[in-house]
C-alpha cells in the first residue's frame, strides 16, 4: 500500500464513496462507518453505500443513519459512485460481490482502493491493503488510518464501530484468525473510550420473540448430525422463516450450533430465500470450506468461514450438498 501516494488523494477537496458487500454483517458496517469517522474527521466528503439493509441489530452505531441503501435509493446511489474521486471496497474484493451496484463502481473514474481480508483479491483495484491473515477488515481499517497517521483521531464512536467489525468476524475472539495483534488493536479501542459489553449487548442481546422461537425450532426440527463424518446440517425454509416473522439477521449465528456438536468438522446452514437458497459453512482445523465453497457452491469466503449461493430450492439444495459431501469431498 502505497501510503503518501493515498495521503495525495485523501484530501478536503476529495468526494469519498465507501462500499461493502451484499447482506453487510458486521465487519462491513463496522469498518465501513470506522473509515467514514476517519475520513469526516479529516474534513473529507465521505458516503457509505450498502448495496441492501443490514440488520437492524446493526443500526445503532454511530454515523449508521448517513449510508445508503442501493437498493432503496439507486439515484442517489448512482449520483455519488458517479461523482467521487475515491472508492472504497471494504470485506470485499470483486465486484460481484456488490450486486447491481458493481456496474458502477466498475465505470467510475475515481480511484479505487481495496481493504480487505478475503483471499484471491481481483487486480482492478488502484491500491490493496488485502491481508487473509487478518481478523476482520476492520482490524485493517485500524491499520490503515494507523499507517496514514489519523489515529490520534480515535474516538469512542471510531472504537465502537471497528470493535463491532473484529468481535462479530472473529466470532468473539474464538476463531484462528484472533491473533496478539487483533488483542492490542482492542486495548487501544478501549483507550480510545469503548466499552466492549456495550457492544456485545447492543449487537447480541435485543433478540426479538420471534427470533429465538425460530431458532429454537431449527434447532429442534431442521438439525442433522452425522457422526461418522463429523458433519451439521440445518435448513430453514422461506416458509419456515416468515412464519417466525422473519427479520434479516434472525438466522445470524445459526451455523455456529451445529459446529459445536462434539465430533463436529464442519456445519452447514442453508436458508431459502425468494427463487435461491444460501449456504453458510463453518469448519474446524484443516477443514477448508472455501474451497469447498468455491467448487461446489458459487461462493467463497476464509479457510474455516465461507458463503454460497445456488439458484434452487431448500429441498434440491439439501440433496446436493448431501451428494457433494457423499461423492465429492473428504474431511
Amino acid at each position: 500500500m502505497e501510503y503518501e501516494r493515498i495521503k495525495e488523494l485523501l484530501v478536503p477537496s476529495s468526494k469519498v464513496v465507501i462500499t461493502t458487500h451484499r447482506s453487510p454483517d458486521g465487519d462491513a458496517i463496522g469498518s465501513s462507518l470506522g473509515l467514514y469517522h476517519f475520513l469526516i474527521l479529516n474534513g473529507i466528503e465521505a458516503s457509505v453505500i450498502i448495496p441492501d439493509p443490514d440488520p437492524e441489530f446493526l443500526r445503532w452505531m454511530a454515523g449508521h443513519e448517513h449510508i445508503t441503501v442501493f437498493e432503496l435509493d439507486q439515484e442517489k446511489a448512482k449520483s455519488l459512485i458517479s461523482e467521487a474521486n475515491v472508492i472504497f471496497s471494504l470485506d470485499y474484493n470483486r465486484l460481484d460481490r456488490i450486486a447491481e451496484m458493481g456496474a458502477w463502481v466498475e465505470k467510475a473514474s475515481a480511484k479505487k482502493i481495496l481493504i480487505d481480508h478475503h483471499i484471491d483479491p481481483a487486480t482492478y483495484f488502484d491500491f490493496s491493503l488485502s491481508d487473509t491473515s487478518a481478523s476482520s477488515t476492520a482490524q485493517l481499517v485500524f491499520q490503515f488510518a494507523d499507517n496514514l497517521g489519523w489515529n490520534s483521531l480515535l474516538n469512542k464512536e471510531i472504537a465502537e464501530c471497528l470493535y463491532s467489525g473484529i468481535m462479530t468476524d472473529t466470532g468473539s475472539f474464538k476463531f484462528s484468525s484472533t491473533s496478539a495483534y487483533t488483542h492490542r488493536v482492542v486495548a487501544d479501542l478501549m483507550d480510545a473510550g469503548l466499552v466492549p459489553d456495550h457492544v456485545h449487548n447492543s449487537i447480541f442481546d435485543n433478540n426479538s420473540y420471534d427470533r429465538l422461537q425460530l431458532l429454537g425450532y431449527a434447532l429442534s426440527n431442521k438439525f442433522e448430525f452425522d457422526a461418522d463424518l463429523g458433519i451439521s446440517i440445518i435448513g430453514v425454509s422461506l416458509s419456515e422463516k416468515n412464519r417466525f416473522k422473519y427479520q434479516k439477521g434472525d438466522t445470524e449465528g445459526l451455523v455456529n450450533y451445529g459446529l459445536s456438536v462434539k465430533g463436529s468438522k464442519m456445519a452447514v446452514f442453508l436458508s431459502e430465500e425468494l427463487n435461491f437458497t444460501k449456504f453458510s459453512f463453518r469448519s474446524k482445523g484443516q477443514v477448508d470450506v472455501n474451497k469447498i465453497a468455491r467448487a461446489y457452491f458459487n461462493g467463497g469466503g476464509h479457510k474455516n468461514a465461507a458463503g454460497g449461493r445456488l439458484d434452487i430450492s431448500l429441498k434440491d439444495a439439501i440433496n446436493y450438498l448431501k451428494d457433494v459431501i457423499q461423492n465429492k469431498i473428504s474431511l
